[in-house]
């Protein structure tokens, strides 16, 4: 599914898509529960789940008169967008530069870097 750079999702939008990935279909007032204090009010997350709506993230069902939310797109779909757009704005694009940070943190060890490699290489040997 193809989307418009204005389609990005904002920090609130983004917390809603993964609640609903996690627990949808699912009704605004549930969605209000699974917010850690302070809650946000019900209009506030309604207001944000019809943005999402027409932006075409989230369609609705009628269910005994309450409307239960869930998404529309896959979670990969936003995962793979936003680790690109974090790469870009973080890394200049350079996905090397990326993974040479987290061997300088000491976030990733050389068993890891191994198998990243084999996969690389695997990868490489299926095209």
């Amino acid at each position: 599914m193809k989307r418009k750079q204005e389609d990005k999702l904002t920090p609130k939008e983004e917390e809603l898509m993964r609640l609903l990935w996690e627990y949808g279909p699912i009704a605004i007032s549930r969605l209000v529960e699974l917010y850690p204090d302070p809650k946000p009010h019900f209009n506030t997350v309604s207001t944000v789940m019809r943005r999402l709506e027409a932006k075409g993230f989230v369609d609705h069902e009628n269910s005994g008169g309450t409307f239960h939310y869930f998404a529309k797109v896959e979670k990969e779909y936003f995962r793979s967008r936003s680790f690109g757009n974090f790469i870009k704005n973080y890394f200049g694009g350079n996905y090397f530069g990326a993974v040479s940070s987290l061997v300088a943190e000491e976030k990733i060890s050389a068993d890891e870097l191994k198998e990243l490699l084999r996969l690389v290489e695997q990868k490489g040997s299926q095209k």
